[in-house]
């Protein structure tokens, strides 16, 4: 009788570590992240959490410089047709909340040559290769900003903070875009730039947020919809202007 319950026993041992075995590949299974074609970035995107957001890391610059200015990437990017669509003072003061390696922020820095531009990103590495590249590309008034995933840190109000492809990244967003109103000034702007739902680029399409529900959180939030533009093929760009 005891091989017969010896053998029981070994099946029902394998059973249950099986199972749990099984159960903590599927817990600790990474989920699918976007590699970053799209330039924009925020929190510590480390895949997807209970905060609304879409987290991943991109904290080696040069590497992500590759990618994210790219200059394939202007076909459907249309950086200077999105400058133009801002209306930009030369004298305005200008944030990039999730600058990357500053492909927004460069362009914008050219145009405002009597304002300032802060380059804002949590990632060290960013800010760093943020303000090699001002110095490198002489814009003086580009200054990088060390952000956190709750808040922008900027140094002083703006006319305008721009977010591109960033805003599926940061969590709690209607807290955080209420805190940044007071970074703005009167009558102060926010333009969001994001990916559609069936661009090739992009996080997966379960965490890409549509327009409509962009406007929603940003009305909670204290903004009004302003403006709206349908010229890039694979992103939304909405402007916001805050509620004073």
């Amino acid at each position: 009788m005891k091989k017969p319950i010896r053998a029981a026993v070994a099946a029902l041992t394998l059973i249950l570590f099986g199972s749990v075995g099984h159960f903590s590949l599927a817990q600790t299974a990474a989920p699918m992240e976007h590699d970053g074609k799209g330039g924009g970035h925020h929190g510590d995107h480390a895949g997807p959490s209970s905060d609304g957001a879409f987290h991943k890391r991109f904290d080696d610059a040069a590497k992500w410089a590759k990618k994210f200015d790219d200059p394939e990437r202007d076909a459907w990017q249309k950086p200077e047709k999105v400058v133009d669509a801002l209306h930009l003072d030369r004298a305005a003061r200008v944030a990039d909340i999730g600058a990357g390696t500053g492909y927004f922020s460069v362009r914008i820095a050219k145009r405002i040559p009597n304002g300032k531009l802060y380059s804002a990103d949590v990632e060290p590495d960013m800010v760093t290769y943020l303000g090699e590249r001002a110095k490198r590309e002489r814009l003086a008034n580009l200054t990088p900003v060390q952000s956190s995933a709750d808040k922008a840190n900027l140094p002083e109000p703006v006319d305008l903070a721009l977010v591109v492809d960033t805003y599926h990244h940061i969590g709690n967003r209607t807290q955080y875009f209420s805190a940044l109103k007071s970074s703005l000034r009167p009558k102060g702007r926010l333009a969001i730039v994001d990916f559609k739902a069936d661009s090739p680029d992009g996080p997966p399409v379960e965490h890409r947020i549509p327009p409509e529900q962009v406007t929603k959180e940003l009305e909670a939030a204290g903004y009004s919809l302003v403006e709206k533009h349908d010229f890039l093929p694979r992103q939304y760009f909405l402007v916001y202007q805050k509620r004073d």
